[in-house]
């Protein structure tokens, strides 16, 4: 099969190098620039929440217009992996083994291929983030800050996302809540400390209620996704205290995924006035609006042809929720999500391989 062995090698590659959201992801973007002879490069860095320096990529080779191809750079944590989440291994049946094989190095891979092979004169571009996994910081250091972006003026992104090349317009994006409440450490047995998850289980109260309503209330529904109700997801974080201490801080992060339909307004105001009930610190941190690109949008349509496939919705996010500011989106790309996030990820190479040729179908059109 024609790519096969530039995806492989590439993918491979990007998989041994570690860009997990915690750590800096300048290795993979260093590699994946030594890719891109005769595109004009534009780097951007910046520094995420926890002092960490990231960096993104914006490449663009020929006219403006055309579709932007777009995938990111980061992986989730490695939990619960027991070989090497970093080998990069191919088997004997082709199968790419290791942290981001699916989700989405493997897919990213096949974007850059896609990108170098297109014929000279047609406009290529690419939109390469990080942070994807946690804030989608990258997305939106492009979508604020690229003059290549702006000059290169793509009339529509896609977003190379594992959706078993099936074409998605829409998803949910979402709104984090962080819940921190405070106590005194001391040694448990002395009762001169005060224990912060006390503080905090008025406040879960309430989140276990609205996270019920969520679910049971249909005029809280969206019947256009699967499932038709807002995810309202809890981790709680005592950050590393033993059992025989009394907890000095504990944190609840809230993750709240909700579609363009549902106005998210009453579920905000729900969490900050439990929140101040309960004493408890509270952070937002909202995401692009949820990105809907119309059913009959040229690059809706242009997918559907393309892939043989009615364009979905789907519950999870995408950078998509940022660069819809930059043009049009809709979320395709090779694998699917089985494996994803998950201590046995994998990603088939013929299939990566499959998605370069539908890339410059689409890029073409």
């Amino acid at each position: 099969m024609e790519h096969i062995d530039a995806v492989a090698r590439l993918a491979a590659d990007l998989v041994r190098l570690d860009s997990r959201s915690f750590v800096s992801n300048q290795a993979v973007a260093d590699r994946i620039a030594a890719e891109l002879d005769g595109f004009e490069l534009e780097r951007l860095d910046y520094t995420d929440g926890a002092g960490v320096a990231k960096q993104v990529l914006v490449a663009h080779r020929g006219p403006s217009g055309g579709v932007a191809l777009s995938g990111h750079m980061d992986t989730v944590p490695d939990t619960g992996w027991q070989e090497d989440p970093f080998s990069g291994r191919i088997d004997g049946q082709g199968i790419l083994h290791g942290l981001g094989a699916a989700d989405m190095k493997g897919p990213l891979a096949a974007c850059i291929v896609a990108a170098r092979t297109l014929p000279a004169h047609l406009p290529a571009t690419l939109l390469i983030t990080t942070d994807e996994e946690t804030t989608k910081q990258g997305a939106r250091a492009i979508a604020d800050r690229s003059a290549l972006a702006r000059r290169a003026a793509p009339r529509g992104v896609i977003v190379a996302e594992p959706t078993g090349l099936i074409p998605v317009r829409g998803h949910r994006s979402n709104i984090d809540f962080i819940a921190v409440a405070e106590g005194v450490q001391a040694h448990s047995s002395l009762g001169t400390g005060r224990n912060a998850n006390w503080a905090l289980i008025p406040f879960l109260v309430e989140m276990k209620a609205l996270a019920e309503r969520l679910r049971s209330d249909t005029t809280l529904h969206d019947a256009a996704y699967s499932p038709p109700f807002s995810d309202f997801n809890l981790i709680l974080d005592n950050h590393g205290a033993a059992v025989n201490v009394t907890v000095p801080r504990a944190t609840a992060r809230i993750k709240f995924r909700y579609s363009r339909s549902i106005d998210p307004t009453p579920v905000v105001q729900a969490v900050e006035a439990a929140a101040e009930r309960a004493g408890a610190k509270l952070t937002i941190v909202r995401q692009g609006r949820p990105p809907e690109t119309p059913a009959d949008h040229p690059l809706v349509r242009a997918a559907e042809a393309a892939t043989g496939h009615r364009a979905e919705t789907r519950p999870f996010g995408t950078d998509a929720s940022e660069l819809q500011e930059v043009a049009p989106c809709i979320i395709l790309g090779p694998e699917v999500m089985d494996t994803a996030h998950s201590p046995r990820e994998q990603a088939s190479i013929a299939r990566l391989a499959a998605a370069v040729p539908l890339f410059h179908r689409l890029m073409g059109a």
